[in-house]
Formats: structure tokens, C-alpha cells, sequence
């Protein structure tokens, strides 16, 4: 029986590459990791171009063994370096990775909520399968929410029919709190 080499990837600035298609649909198809370049909506699995992962899609697929990390100049990363390099180009990476993890290890996939003004947006299926049912903004247990930034968030929520959710994680407990939103007209 072979064993399953981990996908190469470099990282380049703030983000990893898979220069190999054939590795980046294979990372595509495993579970919506990665965005191939050149193309926003992805319709299949097979496309013909290198794919992009973020840091925290990254440092999960590392943790897995399922990638491996080099520099551009040759040197492999390890997870605590691969960690090291995400803190200082991402404040909160530690509280966002860990709900990350959380969510992809309850079976979500999880891709970036940047365009509904949150971390993530999570589906249960997939991009193209279904729509993301649920928006999160992750939340330090000492960070202050407005009033105003939950109805705005529930309004925006509510618009583009998803679910609000505030992920709250304990970095000593490695345990994440979720506060769901449910709107009611009243």
C-alpha cells in the first residue's frame, strides 16, 4: 500500500500556493480548501491553474499532514513557524483559527465572510452544493459588541438569508462558545 505524499506549497506573502493543478483540485475536491487563480466560482473540481489557500486554511491542512510548507527559498515550515508568520500578518489568528478548526472538525466547510462583513461563511455542504446557511463573527471573550454591530450584523444576516453567529473561543480551554441569532418581527 503507498502512502499519500502531503501537497507541496510555498508560501508567498500572506497566502500559500499550490503551484500544481492537479494538487490544487485534488485540495479543492477534498474540501473546498483553496481558491484556484483566475477563477471566483469554481464550477467543477478539475481546473488548470495553481491554487491559492489562506493561512488558516494552510496551518489546518499542515496540522493534517495533508500539505506541506516551503519558503520561496527552499526552507520547509513547521506548524509553530507556519503559525509564527499568520500572528504577524493577521491580529486575532489565534481566536480565528481556533474556530475555524472547530467548524471544519464538526464537518462545516468554511471559507472567508470578508463580503458579508464577518470572518467566515459556513456551509454544509459546499460553494456551489448549497448556499452558506450561517455567517460568524468570531469574538474574544473580552471584546466589546455594540448594540449597533448586532443589529447591523443581524440586518445584513437577515438580508441574504443566513444565520448569525458570534464564535467566542477560549484559548486555554480550546473549547468554542457559539451565540446564534434568531430575528423575530415583531
Amino acid at each position: 500500500m503507498s502512502e499519500k505524499r502531503p501537497i507541496p506549497t510555498d508560501l508567498v506573502e500572506d497566502k500559500l500556493v499550490a503551484w500544481n493543478p492537479s494538487d490544487g483540485s485534488m485540495l479543492y475536491r477534498l474540501g473546498f480548501y483553496g481558491k484556484p487563480v483566475g477563477i471566483p466560482k469554481p464550477k467543477t473540481f478539475d481546473f488548470d491553474t495553481p491554487l491559492n489557500i489562506d493561512l488558516i486554511e494552510g496551518l489546518y491542512l499542515l496540522e493534517k499532514g495533508i500539505i506541506e510548507v516551503s519558503t520561496m527559498e527552499g526552507k520547509k515550515l513547521s506548524t509553530r513557524a507556519l503559525r509564527r508568520v499568520a500572528r504577524k500578518m493577521h491580529e486575532g489568528f489565534d481566536h480565528q483559527y481556533l474556530v475555524y478548526k472547530d467548524l471544519r472538525e464538526h464537518g462545516y466547510v468554511v471559507l472567508t465572510g470578508i463580503k458579508f462583513g464577518c470572518e467566515f461563511a459556513v456551509y454544509e455542504h459546499g460553494p456551489g452544493v448549497d448556499h452558506a446557511p450561517y455567517l460568524v463573527s468570531v469574538k474574544a471573550s473580552d471584546d466589546e459588541v455594540s448594540s449597533i454591530d448586532l443589529v447591523r450584523a443581524g440586518r445584513l444576516a437577515t438580508t441574504v438569508k443566513k444565520r448569525f453567529i458570534i464564535a467566542i473561543p477560549n484559548l486555554k480551554t480550546k473549547k468554542v462558545q457559539y451565540l446564534i441569532f434568531k430575528w423575530q418581527k415583531l
